[in-house]
């Protein structure tokens, strides 16, 4: 035992001073080892100090209070103790909003549910618009007293101070940014009357990024709804909580919580939180399971993938550091030699050459894992902006981080694996007099390449057709990787068979890298890792792009553009039309209008008592009996439903859906005849109908008789309970008559055109709500941008849309992982390249010597790069391409049977199945097999001196 201790410290003291005498070698090592531990142990301790306590968590949510409470909407519920998950006492099946939401302009329920004697603070917010020097930017508004003790925690004041009084906010330093403002300058919420005064910023320490804006009690809200009302808007939608702080020193209680769910609240309170009741005592899991939508699942499959890379990534970085320690073996080979001489056997032998992998991998797990803790706290502002959101401090676990680090160890000594035993079986007499000696090829390795190739290749077919999917295709894509990675000195030999045919300087290196497999085939097995990822990928994202082309589905003709606004903005829309036809070349346009049923700024689904809509009544006999029966499709039987979706009442109609114009919600618009010109839509009867003053119908289930009914809804809590009981809504019909367009006719969007006369005619008030139109040409960026810069001068939320065609998507990780894979190549092939230098030292002087041009020792450098990157680029492109077909496979799979089952249950009338091609991206191979091994060529070309010093061979 104490020879065996005494031993291995020698072997590591002279590994020490070998990894510092060969430095620029031993830093090339300990940098591809370290790098990943850095990137490791620094996303460890990022994420880790991101994952707030439960006592950090409740301070930001609640601050200094006991709880929050806040209005469920459903009247009396349940809920975990958590707070946030809740449902209606009866569960979602019985509620019935009639009798258990609470009336509008009612008491709050909130108020009703707080315990006698306790403090409360009301905490209000709502969304709008606010104009900044940009434009207009989407806001949080919100009423808070900042200087109750109750919200301290909540935010953090940055500069300036709280406000004090009324026209006093202070905003959030996302804000600020995002809007061109600064402490000091005003700001206006879009229809106020008066702006605001910005005294201070401050941040949200789990909301970062949120732009957001803070005003006292009673200073925002009030005085912007009185506006908004006044210009016929509707309120700003505010949600309404309370922070509160009991009396009592148990804090908000398990029984409190439930006393106030039973009055209609929700409570997030510190105390139960902190010390949650068993589940037998939760009312809510006696009703529901615990976790209905299985959230809480094992993460087994994330698991065995976050395995699978580190194992992947571990073997590339010993495939990369191998040949580097093969590099310090071979020079080191007198020394070796001489421990042979003084009694040393095998076992020394491989103890030296390990220790220089367990130094360095020692000297990268310090390093990588001290640089990883450095840059995280250098860099913490940065990260938690990233993150978007403050650490509540830094959480070290040095188990986490000693784990990471002895992957570093691993590592290393896994990379001198190799190098180690080809050590070993040096013979004394070889290596002291510097011959390579004879070494037979492994001939059991092949074989088990083989069958890994083979079981995994199996095994992602297997995944490709089985329900087991795309984790089963990954592992026999990795087994097959593998395989081919324990094939590769073979393949390797196979290669060289080529020489024959190649020129000197190509087949000498060809020859060498043949000749020398301990070192080409690490370094040719680390290019095909890196490429088959690039390949895999590459082919992947290619054959989806090609699927997503052939799914699409213009929303408008080809060319056709529309402007979109807020209903709110109705009165700024005849200047942005003016400013569409200014700066785009627009052809033909045609303006359209909406229905508009209380203040021409409402939306449809409006929650203001005031506002209301138009609907286009369905004739009961003419609706889809699937959603007309009490249970919907339920209420039928497979093979019933099935023969109703072939029911012209329940056929989708494509002509009529997923357009990109505003149009309302159920689809009518007020425009002329000009719409259906640019709408391509050439029926004559449509045109001169429309230009009769006679409104035109698309969808046939609507029209009876000829005739068109649109109801006029202004109750719309009586419209809610109509619906509740699978009623039509009250309120006033208008009845049309109609023509009725072909099927033929596309009409993007639009169930029915209504001419301007006819709308007035009936009695229907109308608004601007946006155009459509048609371009000379096409529109370049530059008119794009000025266009936008004027709508933003506008302040005004709207947009232009002009249906180009599918455009592929920019793959940002695509090009990385390229970028990444020929970076890979280059410096797998030029440390083989380094080796193979040093190996051909002899061949080099006696080229030399016979008169061989100085440029040979160049050129003869390039090919051989070029020959390692070239094998493992051919054999990482023919890697890469099984799990990408067996991913494509198995999503072909599983979308042939959801369309089988969809056709079986009859939810789909469709001819064909699903198109999942599986297509080859030739660009990006070409690009691999030529760009990457001809610059990893000529960049090794180019740091190659040029001649060398003369000098007698040795012999052997």
């Amino acid at each position: 035992m104490i020879s065996w201790y005494h031993s291995w410290i020698a072997a590591i003291r002279i590994a020490r001073r070998d990894a510092w005498r060969a430095k620029g070698r031993s830093a090339l090592v300990l940098a591809m080892i370290a790098l990943p531990i850095v990137g490791v142990s620094a996303a460890d301790l990022t994420l880790r100090s991101g994952e707030l306590s439960a006592e950090q968590s409740l301070d930001r949510k609640i601050g200094a209070a006991d709880a929050r409470l806040s209005d469920s909407h459903f009247g009396p519920v349940y809920q975990n103790p958590a707070g946030d998950t809740s449902a209606p006492v009866g569960g979602y099946e019985n509620y019935d909003p009639t009798r258990s939401r609470p009336k509008e302009g009612g008491p709050d329920p909130v108020l009703a549910a707080l315990p006698a004697g306790a403090e409360a603070v009301k905490d209000s917010s709502g969304h709008a618009k606010v104009r900044t020097r940009h434009g207009l930017l989407d806001t949080e508004l919100r009423e808070l007293d900042a200087h109750s003790p109750l919200t301290a925690g909540m935010l953090t004041l940055d500069r300036g101070r709280l406000p004090k009084a009324a026209g006093e906010v202070i905003a959030t330093n996302a804000f600020l940014e995002e809007s061109g403002l600064f402490v000091g300058s005003s700001v206006l919420p879009r229809g106020a009357k008066s702006a605001y005064r910005i005294v201070g910023a401050y941040e949200l320490p789990s909301e970062l990024m949120k732009p957001e804006i803070t005003a006292p009690p009673g200073t925002l809200f009030a005085p912007l709804d009185e506006a908004l009302r006044a210009a016929g808007s509707p309120d700003v939608r505010t949600e309404d909580s309370y922070l509160v702080k009991t009396g009592g020193g148990d804090g908000f209680t398990w029984n409190m919580v439930k006393a106030a769910n039973a009055h209609g609240a929700v409570v997030i309170s510190r105390a139960v939180t902190l010390d949650p009741p068993a589940d037998s005592d939760v009312p809510l899991y006696q009703q529901q399971s615990k976790d209905p939508y299985g959230l809480n699942r094992s993460n087994t499959t994330e698991m065995a993938v976050l395995a699978t890379v580190v194992g992947l990534a571990m073997l590339e970085i010993c495939l990369l550091a191998g040949p580097a320690f093969a590099v310090g073996a071979r020079r080191s080979r007198r020394q070796l030699g001489l421990v042979g001489a003084n009694g040393g056997d095998r076992r020394h032998i491989r103890a030296i050459v390990l220790s220089g992998g367990l130094v360095i991998g020692a000297a990268a797990a310090v390093i990588g894992t001290a640089l990883g803790v450095a840059l995280t706290i250098g860099l913490r502002p940065v990260l938690e902006e990233q993150l978007g959101l403050r650490f509540g401090g830094f959480d070290v676990r040095p188990l986490e981080l000693a784990a990471i680090a002895l992957l570093a160890v691993v590592t290393g000594l896994l990379a001198a694996i190799v190098p180690a035993v080809t050590a070993s079986r040096q013979t004394v007499l070889a290596s002291l007099t510097g011959r390579r000696g004879i070494r037979r090829a492994n001939r059991v390795l092949p074989f088990i390449g083989v069958i890994a190739i083979a079981g995994g290749a199996g095994i992602a077919l297997y995944g490709s057709t089985s329900r087991m999917g795309s984790a089963v295709v990954a592992g026999g894509s990795a087994i097959a990787e593998l395989g081919i990675v324990a094939l590769t000195p073979t393949l390797v030999g196979l290669f060289g068979r080529l020489g024959r045919w190649l020129p000197l300087s190509p087949r000498l290196a060809l020859r060498d890298a043949v000749r020398n497999r301990g070192r080409t085939a690490p370094a040719v097995a680390a290019v095909l890792a890196a490429v088959a990822g690039t390949v895999a990928v590459a082919t992947y994202e290619h054959s989806r792009d090609l699927q997503m082309r052939h799914e699409y589905v213009a929303g408008l003709p080809h060319g056709v553009g529309v402007l979109n606004a807020d209903s709110s903005a109705y009165k700024e829309m005849p200047a942005l039309r003016e400013a569409a036809s200014r700066h785009l070349p627009v052809a033909t346009r045609a303006d359209v209008d909406r229905i508009v049923v209380g203040k021409p700024g409402c939306e449809s689904y409006s929650s203001d008592p005031t506002c209301g809509r138009a609907e286009v009544l369905t004739p009961k006999d003419q609706r889809c009996p699937l959603y007309e029966a009490e249970n919907g499709p339920d209420s039928f039987s497979p093979e019933e439903a099935k023969k109703l979706r072939t029911d012209w009442r329940c056929a989708d109609s494509s002509r009529i859906s997923g357009s990109q114009g505003p149009s309302s919600p159920y689809g009518t618009v007020v425009a002329d005849e000009t719409l259906l010109r640019v709408l391509a839509v050439t029926d004559p009867g449509s045109v001169s109908a429309l230009a009769a003053g006679r409104p035109v119908a698309f969808d046939k289930r609507i029209v009876k008789d000829g005739k068109v009914t649109i109801r006029v809804v202004t109750d719309m809590a009586a419209a809610e309970g109509a619906s509740m009981r699978r009623e039509d809504p009250p309120g006033q019909d208008k009845v049309f008559a109609v023509h009725q367009a072909p099927d033929t006719a596309n009409s993007w969007g639009s169930q029915l055109i209504l001419p301007p006369s006819a709308a007035k005619a009936a009695g229907l008030a109308t608004a601007p709500s946006g155009s459509y139109f048609t371009l000379d040409g096409t529109a370049t960026g530059k008119q794009r941008q000025a266009l936008d810069g004027e709508i933003d001068r506008m302040g005004v939320d709207a947009d232009v849309t002009i249906e180009a065609g599918y455009q592929s998507p920019d793959n940002m990780a695509l090009l990385v992982l390229t970028v990444f894979a020929g970076l890979v190549t280059i410096g797998a092939a030029g440390i083989a390249t380094g080796l193979a230098q040093a190996d051909a030292e002899g061949d080099l002087k006696t080229l030399a010597a016979v008169g061989a041009a100085p440029r040979v020792r160049r050129t003869l450098s390039g090919f051989q790069c070029g020959v390692v990157a070239l094998m493992g680029v051919v054999l990482g492109s023919a890697a890469g391409l099984l799990p990408a077909v067996g991913l494509r496979f198995a999503q072909r799979r599983e979308m042939e049977e959801l369309y089988a089952k969809s056709r079986e249950m009859g939810y789909s009338v469709t001819e064909g199945l699903p198109y999942v091609p599986v297509s080859v991206p030739w660009e990006t191979l070409g690009g691999l097999l030529i760009v990457v091994p001809l610059g990893a060529a000529l960049l090794a070309a180019l740091v190659t001196r040029s001649s060398g010093a003369l000098a007698r061979r040795a012999a052997g």
